[in-house]
C-alpha cells in the first residue's frame, strides 16, 4: 500500500525523521508517539504538505516525486487543527475539494447529512466552532477515491455522536473498498468499532511497525 525509500525529513539541516526501506500492507493503522516525535511530521510529509528528502510510493509504485498529481490524487489528509479561508462557506471548500480529487458527483451529500452538518455548511467558515470545523475537515478527506486517508488527531475536538459516525465511515470504506487509514491520536481508538487495527510508533526519530 506504502512504500518509503530512504526517507529523510530535516529541520535546520537537523534530522527530525528518517525512515528507512519500510512498506505497510493495506489496512488501519493507528500512529502513537509523545508529543513532538514527529507523528505530524509523518502524515504531512506523506499527504505532500511537507518536502522531505527520499521517496513514498503508493498502490502500484506512484511516486509523489515522479508523479505527484496522481500521487495526491490517492492521498487524503484532515489536520489535528484545520484552518481554511474564512469568506468561503463550507459548501464551496467542499465542492474545490470535489472538483480536486475527481469526486462523483454528490458524493459529498452522505457525508454532510450523517454529520448533521446541513443547517451550516452554506454559512461562511469564519462563524464555524472548532467542532463544525473538524467536520468540514472528516468530509473533504473522504471525498473522490483515494486509497489512503490520513487523520491527525481525529478524536479531538468532536462530540461522541460524530465520533461513533466517524469510526462507521473509516470500517466501511476499508471494508468495502479496501480503502487504508493512518490516524494519530493519543487517544486509545474503539476495539470495537475498529477490531483490527495496526499500530505505528514513531519513536527516536524514526517510523516503527508495532503490529
Amino acid at each position: 500500500m506504502l512504500k518509503f525509500q530512504n526517507f529523510k525529513k530535516l529541520y535546520g539541516g537537523l534530522p527530525a525523521l528518517k525512515i528507512a526501506d519500510i512498506s505497510l500492507e493495506s489496512g488501519i493503522y493507528w500512529v502513537k508517539g509523545v508529543n513532538g516525535s514527529g507523528k505530524s511530521t509523518l502524515l504531512k510529509s506523506i499527504a505532500g504538505i511537507l518536502s522531505f528528502n527520499g521517496d513514498i510510493l503508493i498502490g502500484n509504485n506512484i511516486s509523489i516525486k515522479k508523479q505527484p498529481v496522481a500521487y495526491r490524487k490517492l492521498v487524503n489528509f484532515a489536520e489535528a487543527e484545520p484552518l481554511f479561508p474564512e469568506f468561503l462557506t463550507g459548501m464551496e471548500m467542499i465542492r474545490l475539494f470535489a472538483d480536486a480529487k475527481g469526486a462523483t458527483q454528490g458524493q459529498e451529500q452522505g457525508y454532510i447529512e450523517s454529520m448533521g452538518m446541513q443547517a451550516y455548511v452554506n454559512n461562511p467558515i469564519g462563524t464555524y466552532s472548532s467542532g463544525m470545523l473538524k467536520k468540514l475537515s472528516l468530509v473533504l478527506a473522504f471525498l473522490g477515491n483515494p486509497k489512503l486517508i490520513l487523520l491527525d488527531e481525529p478524536l479531538i475536538t468532536i462530540d461522541t455522536a460524530s465520533l461513533k459516525i466517524l469510526y462507521t465511515w473509516i470500517h466501511d470504506l476499508n471494508r468495502d473498498k479496501g480503502v487504508s487509514f493512518m490516524l494519530s491520536s493519543h487517544q486509545e481508538l474503539d476495539a470495537v468499532e475498529l477490531p483490527k487495527v495496526g499500530v505505528l510508533l514513531v519513536e527516536d526519530k524514526t517510523l516503527q511497525i508495532i503490529s
